[in-house]
């Protein structure tokens, strides 16, 4: 069985939300100084990384991390892959339903769907602009029974968005969120996801380790 790795690898130079917590681990024993044990520790945000968003996360009467129901991460996927068209025009920054739509069929009978963009491929620089779901995305998801989506940039909004409306979009239509994915080895179509949050209580998110994989 082949597993693909879609998590984004956290170190010490990835590149984390301007203004945020950056991801630093470090041992605070070692046996090389005598001790018997390597121990780590990290500190770093909680969006660094591959991760799911909570609804507390842009909605303070939202549920947090902890509470999100573990079987919207566990299940068939659908990845569609829009790279190209990214690549044809660099002066497409919306994911719009016409994008979707060859693909109805197959997000219908998975209910989640990843986007493949690569336009995020270096982890260590921060993207200046990135391209986001359309204003009419959510609904067409949320008629074709979705409940998940992914994709492989570092969110759903514009990077200097202060409302937030593709999140609260989404969270009104029942849609969870999982952010920075890396889909850049992933050929489209029908998969077997997992990407389960760890469990924050009070989160506003969690790191996921997400995986794909076909029987």
């Amino acid at each position: 069985m082949k597993i693909w790795d879609i998590s984004r690898t956290l170190s010490k130079g990835f590149a984390e939300w301007p203004g945020d917590e950056p991801f630093h681990y470090r041992l605070t024993r070692e046996i090389t100084k005598g001790q018997n044990v390597n121990l780590g520790a990290i500190t770093m945000s909680v969006h660094n990384g591959t991760h799911a968003d909570a609804r507390f996360h842009f909605d303070r009467e939202g549920e947090s991390i902890d509470k999100a129901p573990l079987d919207i991460y566990l299940g068939r996927a659908t990845v569609v892959d829009l790279a190209q068209a990214f690549l044809r025009s660099k002066e497409k920054h919306l994911i719009i339903t016409e994008d979707l739509k060859p693909y109805a069929e197959d997000i219908a009978a998975t209910s989640r769907l990843l986007v493949k963009t690569c336009r995020w491929s270096d982890s260590t620089i921060f993207p200046n602009q990135i391209p986001v779901i359309a204003a009419d995305v959510p609904a067409w998801l949320q008629k074709n029974g979705v409940k998940l989506l992914g994709l492989d940039l570092p969110s759903m909004d514009e990077i200097d968005s202060k409302s937030l409306q593709n999140h609260h979009a989404l969270a009104r239509a029942g849609i969870a969120i999982v952010e920075s994915l890396d889909l850049s080895e992933v050929s489209p179509g029908i998969y077997n996801l997992a990407s389960l949050p760890v469990k924050i209580a009070g989160g506003d998110g969690a790191p996921v380790r997400a995986i794909l994989w076909r029987d």
